[in-house]
């Protein structure tokens, strides 16, 4: 069995909206589109870089889906298009019938279809798609969290853990590696259950 992970960029704040341009998600009135821009250096793009070459499924929110069929298919001499060509891709919709992207498979039941499909490769990773990465959590299915944290706030937008969330422990996985101009790579997975309640006077304190 093999893990899904998800990848995403988030800031101080939680919020996941539209790190990558002013126009990816502006709903909600969202004025910060394209705030991951002034943090990005060569050490952060060797990191992501090294994580997409490690996966070897793709699974994406339809929004996310749609940004990434229409760019990347134009991009296979890239290393990062030429793996997203390559390796099979799950899309996960309700309203999407004929994916144009090859090698593409509509999932339309998170709960029942994910664990099956994780079955089948040794590293699916969810990137970006934060409302699917929610919905993936709600329902248990996600192994690591790949959070690359920015510093920067905005108090209002899209947030991985937000009203709803179904509470969970992680453990961090591996060192968190800084980069330079302030962000910072952290990996966590799964850890059961939270434990909270500490009794002070408690001989395992």
């Amino acid at each position: 069995m093999g893990i899904l992970a998800v990848d995403l960029f988030i800031t101080l704040d939680g919020v996941y909206q539209a790190p990558g341009g002013p126009e990816e998600d502006p709903s909600g009135g969202f004025e910060f589109g394209g705030w991951q821009a002034p943090y990005i250096d060569e050490t952060s793009g060797e990191v992501i870089g090294a994580g997409i070459d490690r996966l070897d499924a793709l699974m994406l929110g339809r929004r996310t889906y749609d940004i990434f069929a229409d760019y990347w298919p134009r991009h296979t001499d890239t290393p990062i298009g030429a793996k997203f060509e390559a390796v099979p891709k799950f899309v996960v919709s309700h309203t999407l019938t004929d994916p144009t992207w090859a090698n593409t498979t509509v999932v339309t039941d998170v709960a029942a279809e994910v664990p099956a499909i994780t079955d089948r490769f040794e590293e699916i990773h969810v990137i970006g798609s934060g409302a699917l990465a929610r919905s993936l959590l709600a329902a248990d299915l996600v192994d690591r969290l790949n959070l690359y944290l920015y510093p920067i706030a905005f108090g209002s937008g899209k947030r991985l853990f937000d009203t709803g969330t179904v509470p969970a422990a992680f453990t961090l996985a591996e060192p968190p590696v800084a980069f330079p101009k302030g962000a910072v790579s952290l990996v966590y997975e799964r850890a059961g259950v939270p434990v909270t309640g500490i009794d002070m006077d408690s001989e395992d304190r």
